[in-house]
């Protein structure tokens, strides 16, 4: 089975073509582009005129790509600023018409464990209790598993779209500002918290998206030069990254060897939910996976085809 798999998410709109064989699967192509739906018009439940033009620009170029794979299945979901969206049904019906896939809008329940099957993918299993974290534009995912098997998991409409667009940020940003982040973070994360501390959660597993770029920061690669699987990230380098930004200003980090455009805007709040949850639940180990919801979405499909 050969699938293409669209996450249209509240910054970036991401592709995966892969296909399964007998012995696991392999990724044809992956790609993103920014669409950016958590412009300042998120803070009126709105999708903007100018994000959907880039959401069907996105479209458009996935397409492209698409075509030349001829995969069997084109499965596509929108994640939180879709689905929090007043204007949801007309941009749903716009996208559709322009590209002639029909989009499902995924429930933060769902979204959850969609990033959960996709970090099984690549890890096979937990062998210890763990935090899952994927921090969005729209909302953030964290989900306690061990094994092959969840505990708890939550959404919550805290990305990182959201928080620049409610608060504005020095640049760079100044020591309350941090801590106003940690209290307003940690309202919205608390029983995440308490539930990590409970089950013995030591080990944190980052998927994609900001992990994405602290890992190419301490690697000193260019975004989407390597592939990761997982991979360690050392207490010890996550806050050397962690250090730097919170000094930097934007244009620094424009210039940043490692630093994704489309995070640029994002890294320093995600960094900062990081900091608090590796604080607050006194986490010894992080390690970082590329795997998220679109490798998810792949894995369902396998399964649903093996059955």
């Amino acid at each position: 089975m050969r699938a293409a798999i669209i996450d249209l998410g509240t910054n970036t709109c991401n592709l995966l073509i892969a296909e399964n064989s007998k012995t696991g699967f392999e990724i044809l192509h992956q790609s993103k582009n920014l669409v950016r739906l958590g412009d300042d018009k998120i803070k009126e439940g709105e999708i903007s005129a100018e994000a959907t033009q880039r959401a069907i620009h996105s479209f458009l170029n996935h397409k492209k790509i698409i075509e030349k794979f001829n995969p069997e299945i084109v499965r596509v979901v929108a994640t939180s600023a879709v689905r929090t969206a007043s204007n949801k049904i007309e941009f749903l019906e716009t996208l559709s018409e322009t590209s002639g896939w029909l989009v499902k809008v995924i429930t933060g329940e769902k979204e959850a464990d969609l990033i959960f099957k996709g970090v099984i993918l690549a890890f096979s299993e937990l062998e210890q209790p763990s935090l899952i974290l994927d921090i969005g534009g729209g909302s953030n995912e964290l989900i306690i598993a061990k094994g092959t098997s969840t505990i708890w998991k939550e959404s919550q409409p805290t990305g990182m779209a959201r928080i620049i667009n409610q608060f504005h940020l020095s640049d760079p940003i100044k020591p309350g500002e941090v801590e106003m982040l940690q209290k307003h973070l940690g309202k919205f994360h608390k029983a995440a918290v308490e539930t990590c501390i409970t089950a013995y959660v030591q080990t944190l597993v980052g998927c994609s998206g900001a992990f994405d770029t602290i890992a190419d920061m301490i690697d000193g690669v260019n975004p989407g030069e390597k592939t990761r699987k997982t991979q360690e990230i050392t207490l010890e380098a996550f806050y050397n990254v962690y250090h730097t930004l919170l000094k930097s200003t934007r244009e620094e980090r424009l210039v940043m060897k490692g630093m994704d455009f489309a995070r640029v805007d994002l890294i320093v709040p995600a960094i900062v939910l990081i900091e608090f949850l590796i604080a607050q639940i006194k986490i010894g180990q992080i390690i970082q996976t590329d795997f998220a919801l679109r490798e998810g979405a792949f894995f369902e499909l396998m399964k649903m085809e093996s059955s």
